[in-house]
């Protein structure tokens, strides 16, 4: 399965409490290997003041790019740089692969959270899954931030990366 390769232009005009943060053309495309360290630190700095992440979600995405299990990698870039980012990989639901891909981790700069960049970043990445024809996609970690974006709370099943166990399904798509 291959994803298309060309970048998508999404307009956007947000705005965060009152205040106009991003304005114009942001691009959703594929990583490339120039972005890798700025992915690094983009997810470092996103999930570190989360409560409930555990610190290893950037070294999770090297791990899957050295493994050959990143399957679809996704930046939105700007004016700005490169704004956020997006993983998917393969994984296997109760034991059994059948083109199922996990979401995640997804990442935006702290201070451009919650103006919709992390949103077009999964739209386009779950648009390109079902171009490959995936059968579907799971997340795993905390559901709340997912289900507007029309996951839901699945069924509990034993989900694992190519590689190790990760946990239980929280939505899926």
């Amino acid at each position: 399965m291959s994803a298309p390769v060309g970048p998508v232009a999404v307009f956007v005009a947000v705005r965060k409490w009152g205040t106009p943060v991003l304005n114009g053309q942001m691009k959703i495309r594929a990583e490339t290997p120039s972005d890798y360290e700025t992915i690094y630190r983009l997810t470092k700095a996103a999930f570190d003041p989360m409560p409930f992440s555990d610190g290893t979600e950037a070294d999770a995405i090297t791990v899957l790019r050295e493994d050959g299990d990143l399957t679809l990698s996704l930046v939105a870039t700007g004016d700005a740089g490169l704004l956020g980012h997006i993983a998917f990989s393969p994984v296997f639901v109760d034991g059994h692969r059948d083109g199922w891909f996990g979401l995640g981790p997804v990442s935006v700069w702290p201070h451009l959270q919650r103006t919709g960049i992390g949103s077009a970043l999964v739209k386009e990445g779950l648009s390109r899954l079902r171009q490959m024809r995936a059968d579907g996609c799971v997340l795993i970690g905390d559901p709340r931030y997912l289900q507007p974006l029309r996951f839901r709370v699945g069924q509990r099943a034993r989900v694992s990366r190519p590689s190790k166990p990760t946990g239980s399904v929280a939505c899926v798509w």
